[in-house]
């Protein structure tokens, strides 16, 4: 069931057909995917976290070290008779622990969970993004349709005013109407300039996101499978979102973190090859006549060692108790985000139902003003409707379509929230085309084994694209195909 809902999630944008020289949702997402920095950045971090895992793990293994040392001894005691002038030393050591209370094994599970975790969290940042790539796309759409309308009404008034000083020339109108004509004007194109601020908002929140400037954007593609009550959706959330599985997986980490605190309390054993070698360089017993003394020195060990806490000056009952305390917390906090998706998942189904009513709302109250602005004309032609009355239908017939397009704007981007609290807006769940999909799971695999000192990665170059070179963005948008616009 889970696999057929992330297929048919896929087809957001699979079936989408547009003109080449159109910018759709799909282009947006993809070029999203592969630049924007908040992303990159959070699989930086991921790499960073799966290193945990061989941290955790060489403390398990053995180790080994050596040390080398030349002495010159300038100044020696007056009955240090054999003491030499010189001395060259050479120690190594081996050291491979046998047992260690549990703390290495419990310290790499803690690990691999936190991995596992960081892996839902990027899944997480990847449908945040889109969730807000969504959002300025269609904050584009609508602020530019919302442009045309109020450049639309402006050109309405305008041509209302000259009509109505044609007809106050010659006695059928008063100046309150002629004043009226002008004030509604001027009103339209103060709210045509806060269209305009908005449009360019929109699209320069498009470009932080996005990385390059919207061209001419494409209606988008109707969502699939949207769940028909809240308590499906809250069902699939619980399921399926990746913040909570993060989380989750935290309070899995937090109790091995208990099992590491306690192993402070118990026995270590520590197997040890140790050597020395000290080279005097015919200066041992220099001062004594007579005497032979050897002039190199050799020694070599192997034991085990098995060290016995008795008392820490209650260190590890404090961090046992510390380990208890922030499990506690995880808890809490794997509680707080169920509630937040909970209400999260309810809320953005509300929402995506209330716009879905109020587009239908808002389209029969386009109808009827449209209806009521054509009547109020004809009725003023004849003498039964003033010049304010054909103003305020023409107002109201402006707001109508204004909150059709708002509304349109508000359905998708809650129906696509909505999709990404059921955990079904990923990258894995678009169908993206452009280059293979970022897999985490490929990076952890190739370090997790790692046990070599001297591997290392190429130092990193930035992945995400800077937008300093892109133009200041303007509110000019072409008119609609069809009638020509009035400007």
């Amino acid at each position: 069931m889970n696999r057929s809902l992330l297929l048919a999630g896929g087809a957001i944008l699979a079936t989408l057909s547009v003109p080449a020289s159109a910018d759709t949702l799909r282009e947006a997402f993809v070029a999203a995917y592969q630049t924007n920095p908040t992303l990159s950045g959070a699989q930086a971090g991921q790499r960073a976290l799966d290193e945990t895992v061989p941290i955790a793990k060489a403390d398990g293994l053995p180790n080994a070290g050596s040390q080398f040392t030349y002495q010159e001894n300038f100044l020696r005691n007056s009955n240090s008779f054999t003491a030499p002038l010189r001395q060259g030393v050479a120690a190594g050591d081996i050291n491979v622990p046998i047992y260690s209370g549990g703390a290495v094994k419990n310290a790499v599970r803690a690990a691999k969970v936190r991995v596992s975790a960081g892996q839902y969290d990027l899944r997480g940042t990847e449908a945040s993004l889109f969730s807000n790539v969504v959002a300025v796309y269609m904050d584009v759409i609508r602020d530019e349709a919302i442009v045309r309308l109020n450049r639309a009404n402006v050109g309405v008034l305008s041509v209302n005013l000259e009509a109505t000083s044609d007809r106050f020339e010659i006695g059928d109108l008063t100046r309150t109407d002629v004043a009226q004509s002008e004030s509604r004007l001027e009103v339209a194109k103060g709210q045509l300039e806060t269209a305009r601020a908005n449009l360019i908002t929109s699209k320069e929140n498009y470009i932080a996101l996005v990385g390059k400037a919207p061209g001419e954007l494409e209606p988008p593609p109707p969502l699939p499978n949207l769940p028909d009550s809240p308590d499906k959706a809250v069902e699939f959330a619980l399921q399926y979102n990746p913040d909570l599985l993060a989380a989750k997986e935290r309070s899995d980490a937090a109790e091995f973190d208990i099992k590491a605190a306690r192993a402070a309390t118990k026995p270590r054993i520590t197997a040890f090859a140790q050597g020395n070698y000290v080279n005097f360089f015919d200066t041992l017993g220099g001062n004594v006549p007579g005497a032979s003394f050897v002039q190199e020195q050799s020694s070599a060990e192997v034991g085990v060692r098995a060290t016995v806490p008795i008392y820490q000056g209650g260190r590890p009952a404090a961090q046992i108790r510390q380990a208890q305390a922030r499990s506690g917390q995880s808890y809490e906090q794997e509680i707080a985000v169920e509630r937040n998706i909970i209400a999260q998942t309810r809320a953005a189904y509300s929402s995506w139902r209330a716009s879905e009513r109020v587009i239908q709302s808002s389209e029969r109250a386009v109808a009827a003003s449209a209806l009521s602005l054509e009547g109020v004309r004809a009725e003023n032609s004849v003498g039964n409707r003033t010049i304010l009355d054909i103003l305020n239908a023409e107002q109201e017939l402006l707001n109508a379509q204004v909150n059709l397009v708002t509304a349109r704007r508000n359905s998708y981007v809650a129906g696509f929230a909505l999709l990404a609290a059921m955990g079904r807006a990923e990258a894995r769940d678009l169908g993206l085309e452009g280059g293979p999909l970022y897999d985490p799971e490929v990076n952890y695999k190739r370090v997790k084994n790692i046990f070599y000192d001297f591997h290392s990665d190429p130092n990193p170059e930035p992945k995400a694209t800077r937008t300093v070179d892109t133009p200041a963005q303007t509110a000019d948008i072409p008119p609609l195909p069809g009638p020509v616009e009035p400007e």
